[in-house]
């Protein structure tokens, strides 16, 4: 009896551990989900401000014009960026917590079969017993009864060593995927970041450089009826800067990808925690 007691106690703290897993690795891939989502929004965000500073460009004096088109360059060139965060996020993290719904079911299945055998050894146990009380001088009855209970019990002790293995390697794989997770996200972060302030470094240096007065002088020449030193240029002739090599390499393979992902991430889904066994099963994308 008190053996069987300790399997009831080794049972509830493998119980703990499956049911903690799947609340909160639903709600990490919930939350992840949401946080991949608000970064492609504000990419497409990022991509509006880019061609309204291409427009705006093209109605504006020489020295303006080209500081906003290599401006805008800048910007669109870090939103590509972001779209490989995107891309990588979902790929590297939320699709493997999204299926991490089935190992838990696995687990689940298994300690629920357990608890079958254990049900069982308890049920030939309490009938022994009866017996003992009720028909004690018979002894085959008694002996039979024995024997059910010596079966059951090597049954439960044979699962229950199984069971501890599979529990076991359960928390070491949960433990190695959870740095896993985690380690994926920090890295896809900092490349982020790092090639974010790369660019966004020359985007400064091009903001500080600016030539105010040039085009102050050009607007004072036209407004008194001069021509400017400069013939306008639309924006879309201009050549683009040189890029940073990752992800695409040139104006045209930015633009494509740009325009693959125009409309993405149009509708916030609202962050809830849905159970993990269906996870596996879902196809649900992280845009609509």
């Amino acid at each position: 009896m008190n053996i069987t007691l300790s399997r009831d106690s080794q049972v509830r703290v493998m119980e703990s551990t499956v049911a903690n897993a799947e609340r909160y690795f639903g709600q990490f891939c919930s939350l992840l989900a949401a946080y991949t989502r608000k970064t492609a929004r504000l990419r497409d965000k990022a991509d509006q401000l880019v061609k309204q500073l291409v427009d705006f460009a093209n109605t504006e004096s020489p020295e303006l014009r080209a500081t906003l088109r290599d401006f805008a360059e800048d910007l669109a060139q870090v939103q590509d960026y972001r779209q490989a965060e995107v891309e990588r996020l979902e790929a590297k993290v939320v699709m493997p917590l999204k299926l991490y719904g089935a190992q838990i079911k696995q687990t689940r299945a298994e300690i629920k079969k357990f608890k079958r055998v254990q049900k069982n050894e308890m049920k030939q146990l309490e009938k022994l017993e009866k017996l003992r009380q009720k028909v004690p001088s018979d002894r085959q009855v008694i002996s039979q009864a024995e024997t059910h209970v010596q079966r059951a019990s090597v049954d439960a002790r044979r699962t229950t060593h199984q069971l501890e293995e599979t529990v076991d390697n359960f928390q070491r794989q949960k433990l190695r995927d959870l740095q896993r997770f985690f380690l994926d996200f920090v890295t896809i972060e900092m490349v982020f970041h790092a090639k974010a302030v790369e660019v966004y470094s020359r985007a400064f240096q091009t903001l500080e450089n600016y030539d105010l007065e040039g085009d102050l002088q050009d607007f004072r020449a036209k407004m008194h009826g001069a021509p400017g030193h400069c013939q306008a240029q639309s924006l879309s002739g201009a050549n683009p800067s040189p890029c940073v090599p990752w992800p695409p390499a040139n104006q045209d393979a930015r633009s494509t990808a740009r325009s693959h992902r125009k409309g993405d991430v149009e509708s916030e889904h609202s962050v809830e925690q849905f159970p993990l066994e269906d996870l596996g099963a879902q196809e649900q994308g992280l845009r609509p």
